[in-house]
């Protein structure tokens, strides 16, 4: 009976779809060469805050010897990971061992109700610093420029924008038309009997005209110094080459000035 072969080893990576199983004897790896940080903190205060937090502690009422105890592990695990320490985490470690003395020691009755808490200074150092902490992460939830939101570079000029003028109701030229009516009797002061008006002749005029300015204003294809029949027979001329496919009234957008252009200059 033949004995169970060993077990292959397993591989400590792979280099190029194949197992490796052993390392190359000249590979050094540095000892520093891998370091994990789990908690990072930018302050004494905000270490501080941390481990207040972290057993749902009351900030008013810090228990200043557990807390110190578990500021100063904490330095001492950071020199054993060779961590360089910024001067602020000792001088913290100095007030919290201060602040304990102060409490330990006795104190008399009368001094007790004079002197101001030892914590309170602390207190407030810690209450502040966690106003301007909530603001700044605030701030940061905002959309920002370049993380959130990213600028668009677009040549405006090489876009050719076709406007659609929008659509012009019957209402809103007889309403300009009523417009043109009360100018007319401004200027008129009495009737002058002349022969009737040719609407087919006023149109040839309203296409000379449009002919020197291809877009011209409603107000303008009426001449006041007819008076009312002569505004009546401009309306019906114009209306008449809306009708033939002539002309056409637009306007920019709505309840704007009214204007008149010829459509064989538009097609064209």
């Amino acid at each position: 009976m033949s004995e169970p072969s060993e077990a292959a080893p397993a591989p400590i990576a792979l280099v190029k779809g194949s197992p490796l199983t052993e390392l190359p004897e000249d590979l050094y790896i540095p000892p520093d060469a891998l370091e994990v940080f789990l908690e990072t903190f930018e302050g004494p205060l905000d270490l501080l805050l941390y481990l207040i937090r972290r057993q749902n502690l009351d900030v008013l009422d810090i228990p200043i010897a557990a807390i110190t105890r578990q500021y100063i592990g904490y330095i001492e695990m950071m020199s054993e990971m060779r961590i360089e320490l910024a001067a602020e985490y000792l001088l913290m470690a100095a007030i919290l061992a201060e602040i304990k003395s102060r409490m330990l020691l006795p104190r008399p009755a009368e001094a007790e109700q004079e002197e101001e808490d030892p914590r309170a200074e602390l207190v407030r150092r810690l209450q502040e610093y966690e106003r301007f902490k909530a603001a700044a992460e605030n701030l940061d939830q905002l959309p920002r420029c370049e993380r959130d939101v990213f600028e668009l570079g677009v040549d405006a000029g090489a876009i050719t924008v076709r406007r659609i003028y929008p659509q012009v109701d019957l209402e809103e030229v007889l309403i300009a038309f009523q417009d043109v009516l009360r100018r007319a009797e401004r200027t008129t002061h009495h009737r002058i009997l002349r022969e009737p008006l040719s609407v087919r002749e006023r149109m040839s005029n309203i296409l000379n005209q449009l002919k020197n300015s291809p877009l011209a204003s409603f107000q303008d294809l009426f001449n006041r110094s007819e008076g009312r029949q002569g505004a009546v027979v401009s309306l019906l001329a114009i209306l008449e080459l809306c009708k033939e496919r002539l002309i056409e009234i637009i306007q920019d957008e709505p309840l704007s000035e009214l204007r008149v252009r010829p459509i064989a200059t538009v097609n064209n």
